[in-house]
């Protein structure tokens, strides 16, 4: 998602360390990944934020993992974040699910700070104090249609101020520094809005609600009160309407999609490990669940197979946006009807996802019987079944069922058919 940001260095920048490759990257991914597997439990025993994981992350520098090289990152593409996303998965959900958030911002900054900047030092930042970020999109009086806002940004001679109260902040007590979506000004209609960076110096937080839920429960995502202030730089220069379909979309969704992989992984993983336990202590005879096995690893990989499809598709629609900024084009955005293409295979692959992981730890479930039911076994799946059970509440799946439709409708070329 960053191959279109210029290069930019601040002049009191101090040298970055070397960057890393996805293959070293992948590697610290699954230390980390070891690391947070250790404390999975407790952390969802007393859904509490994942302390000892993001530890992790920071001494492994994967917090910048997609920030461009230019400001102290690794350069990351989405795809190669992706499969670090799969791997933090298969050691704690929960961990996982904040570090794919974290990205998603870290994607709406790189893409659109511009030439502001102040948000390039912030970048800078990011990378060389391992910052982590989240979003507040949901607000009280709007639900949550992240496309709408109640409060509005109260900008006076280059100085802003904002209240907000939100639903839901996953992690924010922890971040240090939250995306804050807000009307353009006062009076501004619902769906103009802005995205607003906020420093944890910035703005302060007011808790408004408990998060004892069945899953996910180390994301830690209360209810807030949000006020921020700060400077007029601090607001992204795009709309939020185009930094959410360019950006916030594209990689949330591939991202959360890879997490539940993740996490279904674990859970193939487990059963795997089980029925071959089994067939050991009775050699010459497959055990009964051999075919909820096979369908369980082939749903497994037909979900891979799904995922670098739209991984791929969001490549080719940046690189084409990035060609059309080159050549000066007027049209710098994509074709109407390709974007409504990519939108809609987006919302598919999120309902598609959320869906088919949660009914392959099922089949897990049954393979390992009671071993998997039991929450003190090796082969225990409950975990991954509770927090698998977010995945279609997390936009819910109906509104964007809903979505889908309307863009289907839209559509003027055949929704199916060959490359």
């Amino acid at each position: 998602m960053n191959a279109r940001t210029e290069v930019f260095n601040p002049a009191d920048a101090t040298v970055p360390p070397p960057a890393r490759d996805e293959i070293a990257l992948l590697a610290a991914a699954r230390r980390v990944a070891a690391i947070s597997a250790a404390h999975a439990s407790a952390v969802d025993r007393e859904a509490r934020f994942p302390h000892e994981a993001f530890d992790a992350m920071r001494n492994e520098r994967l917090l910048s993992a997609m920030i461009p090289r230019a400001f102290g990152g690794d350069g990351l593409e989405l795809d190669a974040v992706a499969r670090l996303c799969e791997a933090l998965a298969q050691g704690c959900a929960s961990a996982a699910m904040i570090y794919a958030m974290h990205q998603s911002q870290v994607a709406c900054i790189v893409d659109h700070a511009a030439d502001v900047a102040w948000q390039h030092d912030l970048l800078a930042r990011i990378a060389g104090e391992q910052l982590l970020l989240a979003s507040a999109t949901s607000e009280e009086t709007i639900g949550g249609n992240m496309r709408t806002s109640a409060c509005a940004v109260d900008l006076v001679d280059g100085a802003f101020s904002i209240e907000k109260l939100a639903p839901t902040i996953s992690y924010g007590a922890h971040a240090d520094c939250i995306l804050v979506t807000a009307r353009r000004h006062p009076d501004a209609p619902p769906s103009d809005q802005v995205l607003i960076v906020a420093p944890r110096d910035t703005f302060t937080l007011e808790r408004r609600g408990t998060w004892d839920t069945l899953g996910m429960r180390g994301t830690c995502s209360e209810g807030h009160r949000l006020t921020a202030q700060g400077i007029a730089e601090q607001i992204l220069p795009a709309p939020f309407a185009k930094i959410a379909d360019e950006s916030m979309l594209p990689v949330s969704h591939t991202l959360w999609a890879s997490v539940w992989i993740g996490i279904a992984g674990d859970a193939v993983n487990r059963a795997h490990q089980f029925f071959r336990n089994q067939a050991r202590g009775k050699p010459g005879a497959l055990p009964p669940s051999a075919s909820r096995l096979v369908q369980a690893v082939t749903m497994h990989r037909m979900m891979q197979a799904r995922l670098k499809a739209s991984l791929q598709a969001v490549a080719e629609a940046n690189a084409e946006r990035v060609a059309r900024q080159a050549i000066g084009s007027d049209q710098v955005d994509m074709p109407l009807g390709a974007s409504i293409g990519l939108a809609a295979d987006l919302n598919m692959l999120k309902i598609a996802i959320s869906q088919s992981a949660f009914q392959i730890v099922q089949e897990a479930l049954m393979i390992c019987g009671m071993a998997g039911y039991k929450n003190d076994s090796d082969y225990s799946v409950g975990r991954h079944l509770r927090d698998l059970m977010s995945a279609p509440l997390m936009i819910s799946n109906d509104r964007i069922e809903l979505n889908t439709a309307n863009l289907l409708l839209a559509q003027r070329t055949a929704v199916t058919g060959t490359n």
